[in-house]
């Protein structure tokens, strides 16, 4: 009777230990999952459309997600917004114009000057690429609706020698 019972009380705190420790693990992938999907994520720009803030290759960037729910982006901001034309995509994009704002744009610049002027419509932005020569943006898709930005680009975390803040970086209008 001794053997089992110790055999018992053995294995009672194995069971225990596995337990408090998968409980642990779960609690973290919780956090982790609240704090990127409500808080604050971690995101990748790559290609040219960020040149010169973002490099080609890949830059990872913190996005934080309150100021677009508190409504606190504005122009001049590097937004995370979700394609109007590919759901399934996330671009980095630099905010110019909001609701009721006047916006002039070159239409296509590889080829002309020519200027157009926009008033973005209510409960929409305007965003744009820093390469205007490369980028896909509003000026291909219009305004887009303000319910697709995720999030508001505060700090470049890669490359370790550009580490730092994206706050109105690489503005190309000092008024925004």
């Amino acid at each position: 009777m001794g053997l089992e019972r110790l055999w018992k009380l053995q294995y009672t705190s194995i069971v225990k230990e596995a337990f408090d420790k998968t409980l642990l693990v779960t609690k973290f992938f919780c956090a982790l999952h609240v704090t990127n999907t409500y808080l604050c994520t971690v995101a990748l720009a790559y290609g040219p459309s960020m040149l010169p803030t973002f490099n080609l290759t890949g830059d990872l960037f913190l996005s934080e997600r309150l100021s677009v729910w508190f409504g606190k982006v504005g122009p001049g901001d590097i937004v995370l917004v979700r394609s109007p034309e590919n759901p399934r995509k996330v671009m980095a994009k630099r905010l110019l114009g909001m609701e009721a704002d006047s916006v002039t744009y070159v239409v296509d610049p590889k080829n002309s000057d020519k200027c157009e002027t926009i008033v973005v419509p209510k409960g929409h932005v305007w965003v744009q690429g820093d390469n205007i020569y490369n980028s896909r943006d509003s000026r291909h898709f219009g305004p887009v609706p303000y319910n697709l930005i995720e999030g508001r680009s505060f700090l470049k975390i890669w490359p370790p020698k550009e580490f730092g803040s994206l706050a109105k970086s690489g503005m190309k209008d000092p008024d925004l």
